[in-house]
């Protein structure tokens, strides 16, 4: 049997590999994963993946790109949720900010740099126009780090996946102000290169199990109620999540939609066009 060690982070979007791993799917082709929760997010895995305590993360496209195009010894191979992610602009309930411009030039909570959390503020402020230098960040950790550094002045804005926020929303301890969107898949599947090299066909596998788990559970009757009770959200904002969340179904990555990603990060300053050469070779098995 081969262990391996996977993380991603305690959110709904990461269900599958629950109940894959809680039902013994894996080890009918050989295969023990041992899971991980990394409530610090991709930047947490990001170093999981370096210093070798993950062998495997399932983890932002943005965050991975960039961290691999820096010298990071792993590779995306697969991608794991085709759809946007949709991430929601917060700021402490009691702040008189009430739009999205107020926030120009404010402090950020982020869980760690090179996060989503980081990366997606400057995917903003190209969207909102601001400078990106203006940007300042406050390290928190976590999504709790956050609510903290909102509530006690340490942070003006704070961007995080808008249904794992919607509970804090919902009990007053936050203010959403806005979306934004990720112009790509946001979720990959990515590995060390030395696991890569050891298990490219079970790895395949693996990934074949996941993705058909992924759409039993999209597709099932009660699919809302199950993330509700496991995730603290209501039923209906399941639905609505649910409606607008696609899991990838095939093994190819499609080359378009890391090239948007490499553009983006490349644009905004966040690689050099050196480390964007080559980015295919870079990125992919």
């Amino acid at each position: 049997m081969r262990r391996l060690k996977i993380g991603g982070v305690p959110e709904h979007f990461n269900l599958p590999w629950r109940l894959a791993i809680e039902e013994g799917l894996f080890s009918d082709i050989g295969a023990e994963l041992h899971w991980s929760d990394m409530n610090g997010g991709t930047g947490q895995m990001i170093k999981g993946l370096q210093v070798g305590s993950l062998d495997i993360a399932v983890l932002l496209t943005e965050g991975i790109t960039r961290a691999i195009l820096k010298g990071l010894e792993a590779k995306i191979i697969a991608v794991y949720v085709q759809s946007p992610l949709c991430w929601g602009v917060h700021v402490a309930n009691n702040n008189a900010v009430q739009r999205i411009k107020d926030l120009d030039g404010s402090v950020f909570a982020i869980s760690r740099e090179g996060s989503g959390s980081h990366l997606m503020s400057y995917v903003l402020a190209q969207r909102e126009g601001w400078e990106p230098s203006s940007l300042s960040f406050n390290v928190v950790g976590d999504i709790y780090g956050g609510l903290w550094a909102l509530n006690h002045g340490e942070a003006e804005g704070f961007l995080w996946e808008k249904y794992t926020t919607q509970p804090f929303v919902d009990q007053g301890k936050l203010k959403r102000i806005a979306e934004v969107y990720t112009p790509w898949p946001c979720f990959v599947i990515a590995v060390r290169n030395e696991v890569l090299a050891a298990d490219k066909d079970l790895l395949s596998s693996i990934i074949q199990i996941i993705q058909k788990r992924a759409h039993e559970l999209k597709n099932a009757a009660d699919a809302s109620e199950e993330f509700a009770w496991r995730y603290g959200l209501q039923s209906k904002q399941v639905e609505a999540w649910l409606a607008q969340t696609e899991w990838a179904s095939q093994l190819e990555i499609e080359q378009k939609d890391l090239l948007k990603t490499v553009e983006t990060l490349q644009e905004l300053s966040l690689i050099t066009a050196d480390e964007a050469s080559n980015w295919q070779l870079k990125l992919l098995p």
